[in-house]
């Protein structure tokens, strides 16, 4: 054999064993590989959401629920070029390119559907029954959207679900969820996630090579769902519907249509209402008006419709309980009294030097007190009664800027309260350091301290902190944390209870808060009280009245009230935007809200709350 053929038979020899060594790794080394790419191409993986838990009230009524709807969805590597897309946009009305946004957000596979609209329409099912060829690669599935009871505007507590984002997919990669999952966004929804998500299941289905479904997969099981947890929330649906009713008079709620377009409006003011149980921190009702349906995001919420909303002048999508800022006006008064009584500057029968004249010269500035005619010489618990500008004043001088600024913050504002409910706002608490970098040192005065004496000026705090603040008037110093859970029940039929935690203890003596209390008594049951129209023959009532100075428009109104004040049940604060006085607005809201609680509890209530009804929770009930 002469070399030049050697040299052939080697190179093909080498050539039988690169092959055989390639077959040999393909059919052996990695068969497992290679049989599950195989199976790739026949199987197609549906994700199965789990039930999303049932909120109810805390007497067993649903306030979120679920309702059967249909997800219409891509499987991306089934789509065929100039078929699949131009003719599914079609039928939903969407443009070809959002459809194909959504199916790249949405894309976890090239065989798992990719889901582009949910709560679809029965007449698309139809069609896509009837034309099924004319959309390959579409299908649908029957799945569960969260139905939110609009008679008792929970939005502010709810929250809303929507579809996971990819930054929230990558801030949460071990979460459980998948791009076209949904999670909670806002509110309980977003607070208590996980625990209402459930854990997902999967379904295995065999498909043709044209992506024509032939029935379920035999060689792989089904993998269940596992259903979230109920949750049974603090609330009142009857204290929470009051809430609604007595706001309406003054406030607004908005809801949109499917094109865009407002549907129902009642122009007036915005403002927010809670509710809070002094003895356990429990949240009784919580409103923010104007509000938004949160049905809405449950589906496909389409850019007109967002973009409404994000450019309401109203703020709809404002939370207004915890994160409306305002000036707390009248209503800290309290806090004013209560540092200088704890300081020893005053006594309860303390008159100030200068009597009220309908105002208060200091330096070269004329205070103004609210009543021009002026309320003549009173003290502390009178001052308080009368709501008297110029005993405030004077005594804001006594008490000093950052002494007040310290029992601002002893008396839990500045800070967040701890709710269990996601972005809460902190406010503002101004002291001379926040001044001299405001102002520069030396480019301020103590006339700063005479709005924060009164609660205006640059001292801000939500509608929830000054709740929480009259708690511990109502409950002997103590404040327990709000929150918004009573009980959790699990899949398996556990129930797991929230225990009240106190929260801290106001910065008063007994004898202290007994001097406040009657001061509050006094504004209800007192001859010159500014809120005497709430006095009753069926309970008591106590509370504080209060205006807000708004540099952009008319005064807020504020009221923060607890019934009965032998043993406060109940505390309530409301605040009505632009709405001049609190004794005029603020007193009577709030007064309706604690009637009804009282009547109920009395056996005096007329009618239940009407309620969003949810088979399948009343199935698992």
């Amino acid at each position: 054999m002469s070399t030049r053929e050697k040299i052939a038979l080697t190179a093909i020899f080498g050539v039988f064993l690169f092959f055989a060594a390639g077959l040999l790794k393909l059919q052996i080394f990695e068969h497992n590989t290679m049989y599950e790419l195989a199976e790739s191409n026949r199987i197609r993986i549906v994700p199965i959401e789990a039930k999303r838990g049932v909120v109810y009230d805390r007497e067993g009524r649903v306030i979120i629920g679920n309702r059967p709807s249909y997800t219409l969805s891509v499987v991306p590597a089934e789509e065929v070029k100039g078929r699949t897309v131009p003719h599914i946009a079609q039928v939903i009305g969407m443009d070809t390119s959002q459809v194909r946004r959504r199916m790249r957000r949405n894309q976890a596979a090239p065989y798992q559907p990719s889901p582009i609209y949910r709560d679809i329409p029965f007449e698309i099912v139809a069609v896509l029954e009837e034309q099924g060829q004319e959309f390959p690669g579409v299908s649908y599935t029957l799945d569960r959207v969260r139905e939110y009871d609009l008679h008792l505007r929970p939005e502010a507590f709810t929250g809303h679900v929507g579809e996971v984002s990819e930054k929230e997919l990558e801030r949460n990669p071990d979460a459980g969820f998948r791009m076209g999952s949904t999670i909670g966004k806002k509110g309980i929804e977003k607070q208590y996630d996980r625990i209402l998500r459930g854990i997902e299941g999967t379904d295995f289905i065999e498909v043709t090579a044209k992506g024509e479904i032939l029935g379920p997969y035999a060689g792989k099981s089904r993998v269940r769902p596992v259903p979230g947890s109920d949750i049974i929330l603090t609330i009142d649906n009857d204290v929470q519907l009051a809430a609604i009713e007595a706001l309406d008079t003054f406030a607004v709620m908005r809801t949109y249509g499917p094109d865009g377009k407002t549907v129902d409006t009642f122009i007036n003011r915005p403002g927010a209402v809670v509710a809070l149980d002094p003895r356990t921190g429990e949240v009784l009702a919580m409103t923010s008006s104007p509000g938004f349906d949160p049905n809405v995001f449950s589906g496909v919420i389409t850019d007109s419709v967002w973009q409404l909303i994000q450019g309401d002048s109203a703020k709809p999508l404002l939370n207004r309980p915890l994160n409306g800022l305002y000036p707390p006006g009248s209503t800290s008064k309290l806090i004013t009294l209560g540092a200088g009584l704890e300081l020893g500057v005053i006594t309860a029968s303390t008159t100030m030097p200068r009597s009220c004249i309908g105002g208060y010269q200091f330096g070269n500035r004329f205070f103004k007190c609210w009543e021009k005619n002026g309320h003549g010489v009173t003290n502390s618990v009178h001052a308080v009664e009368v709501s008297c500008d110029v005993y405030f004043y004077q005594l804001g001088l006594r008490v000093g800027v950052d002494q007040l600024s310290r029992y601002y913050d002893l008396c839990g504002f500045g800070k967040p309260t701890g709710i269990d409910l996601p972005n809460e706002f902190k406010g503002h608490n101004p002291n001379s350091k926040y001044y001299d970098e405001r102002y520069g040192k030396n480019g301020w005065t103590k006339a700063l301290v005479l709005n924060t004496s009164i609660g205006q000026g640059e001292i801000l705090v939500t509608p929830l902190q000054l709740a929480q603040f009259y708690c511990g008037l109502a409950n002997g110093g103590k404040i327990y944390r709000p929150h918004m859970v009573k009980k959790v029940i699990k899949p398996d039929g556990e129930d797991v209870y929230t225990q009240p935690e106190l929260a801290f203890q106001l910065p008063f003596t007994q004898q202290t808060l007994a001097t406040l209390r009657e001061g509050l008594r006094l504004v209800v049951e007192g001859g010159r009280g500014t809120a005497r129209r709430l006095k009753n023959d069926l309970y008591t009532i106590c509370g504080k009245t209060g205006t807000a100075q708004n540099p952009h428009g008319n005064d807020h109104a504020w009221f923060a009230g607890f019934a009965p004040i032998e043993n406060p049940e109940i505390v309530v604060c409301a605040v009505i935007e632009n709405a001049g006085h609190g004794s005029e607005v603020g007193a009577p809201v709030v007064g309706k809200v604690i009637n009804t609680y009282m009547k109920k509890k009395l056996g005096l209530l007329d009618a239940p709350v009407a309620q969003v009804t949810d088979s399948s929770a009343v199935a698992a009930r």
